[in-house]
């Protein structure tokens, strides 16, 4: 069994692979027993999906791997704190824990705006850690905002009389 940052390495180079297709650069991996057996990466734009975010990608993958919808057992490591659409994928598929890296202070529902993973109606509670290489998640994604602010050019304004 491997250390949490062996995993989210292997996110981190998911979350490389989906800012090279020009997606935001998010990564996540889905461990059962210590083997990955889901990976994802952002993919709404380019697979014209809105729900293609890292974790419901892994969530997938992982779900056909194991021949089953509920992932028991399973961890979740994804490089930014997941969103509202997410959490309830997390909830839903029964995730046992959910390692994730930045925080995102907008839309994250795990410490950011809210704590959607610890409320009482659920009926599943999936342990949440946050902060795992989250400079290095948090690098990854300013490096890629910036690169995307420099390329557009800037909006001229029309002349006016």
């Amino acid at each position: 069994m491997h250390k949490p940052e062996y995993y989210m390495h292997r996110a981190l180079e998911l979350a490389s692979r989906a800012a090279e297709q020009n997606e935001v650069p998010v990564g996540a991996v889905v461990v059962y027993h210590g083997d990955i057996v889901g990976r994802g990466w952002n993919q709404p734009i380019s697979g014209c999906d809105p729900t293609a975010h890292a974790e419901i990608m892994a969530l997938r993958d992982a779900a056909k791997t194991l021949d089953n919808y509920r992932l028991n057992d399973c961890e979740l490591y994804v490089t930014l704190e997941p969103c509202t659409m997410c959490a309830g994928a997390i909830i839903n598929s029964r995730i046992r824990k959910v390692w994730y890296g930045a925080a995102e202070p907008r839309t994250g529902v795990s410490e950011s705006i809210c704590n959607l993973f610890s409320q009482p109606w659920y009926n599943h509670h999936p342990e949440i850690e946050g902060g795992i290489l989250a400079s290095r998640c948090k690098k990854l994604l300013q490096q890629f905002f910036a690169e995307r602010r420099k390329q557009k050019e800037p909006v001229a304004k029309p002349d006016t009389p």
